[in-house]
């Protein structure tokens, strides 16, 4: 095999992998922002992502345009957010936190019969607003639909940055997550805070399930496996640290794709274990992740 044809064959699995990887990582923050402000893992958000992907589908089914299905799904992907924090979560915010984390499990398991009782549970082909052609880049043919899913996951994720770093509401909510009790002492309305960061965390689920849906197809389960590499990448980036959600999504990505397409044993059937393998190595090497923060308790 010519050298230069195992680069360009490199380079294309490290391409779709960054793709992939986008995927996990705007997953993989979406739990990262429920987390800062509650401290627990949200369970339902792959179903909550497979819901919001199904009503995309619905729209472009009835003739809508994918990008005003897609801003129409957006919208609604936030309200649906705004309204499990504010009807489910908010009651018990209060309450031990294993008492949140099995309302989310409840959450998971009432989306996914809701989404099967509503549109069945026949896998649907879901539309992607990329071609299916590549681009010659330096001799390599890379996916122009790896490109767009890479660029809207990632372009999202900069949006979110901007609007964090450099607007008041944004600082409002990062001061929230940092320290609810002084955010409220200053005058904060924390409930409200904690409401957007839930319809935020909606949002990047929906875009994550439209990306996802066209390349694995849509059905009730749709999200579950991709869930399970989106908590990988939080953990291996730090289940606080938004830029290691990031960070860890593009990195199991192009990992997961590299031992795929390279490490005989590990094929197309073996990707989930080993990242699965990647978490639990993670969690005894470095449990705070590559970006978490460790946190001291004086006693």
């Amino acid at each position: 095999m010519p050298l230069a044809f195992a680069w360009s064959d490199f380079a294309q699995q490290v391409t779709s992998g960054l793709a992939a990887g986008a995927i996990y990582a705007s997953l993989a923050l979406a739990l990262v922002l429920i987390y800062q402000t509650t401290n627990v893992v949200n369970f339902a958000q792959g179903e909550m992502a497979t819901f919001t992907t199904f009503i995309a589908w619905m729209f472009m089914d009835r003739g809508l345009p994918y990008w005003p299905a897609f801003a129409l799904t957006l919208l609604i992907a936030f309200a649906g957010g705004v309204g499990v924090e504010r009807v489910l979560i908010r009651p018990i915010e209060h309450r031990p936190e294993i008492v949140i984390v099995i309302m989310t499990i409840g959450l998971l398991i009432a989306l996914n019969g809701l989404t099967g009782w509503i549109w069945g549970p026949e896998v649907k082909a879901f539309d992607s607003p990329f071609p299916n052609s590549s681009v010659i880049v330096g001799g390599v043919a890379i996916s122009v639909r790896d490109i767009g899913t890479f660029c809207v996951c990632l372009g999202v994720v900069v949006l979110l940055w901007l609007f964090f770093r450099f607007t008041t509401l944004g600082l409002a909510m990062r001061a929230v997550a940092f320290n609810p009790d002084a955010s409220r002492l200053m005058g904060v309305r924390v409930g409200w805070m904690l409401a957007l960061g839930w319809g935020f965390a909606a949002v990047l689920g929906a875009i994550a399930g439209m990306m996802a849906a066209p390349t694995i197809f849509l059905d009730p389960d749709m999200m579950i496996v991709v869930l399970i590499y989106a908590f990988a990448a939080a953990v291996l980036g730090g289940i606080d640290s938004p830029v290691g959600a990031v960070v860890g999504g593009l990195l199991l990505g192009v990992v997961i794709n590299l031992l795929g397409a390279y490490v005989n044993f590990v094929g197309n059937e073996l990707r989930l274990p080993t990242a699965l393998a990647v978490l639990l190595l993670v969690l005894v090497i470095r449990p705070t992740g590559l970006f978490g923060r460790r946190v001291v308790r004086r006693v």
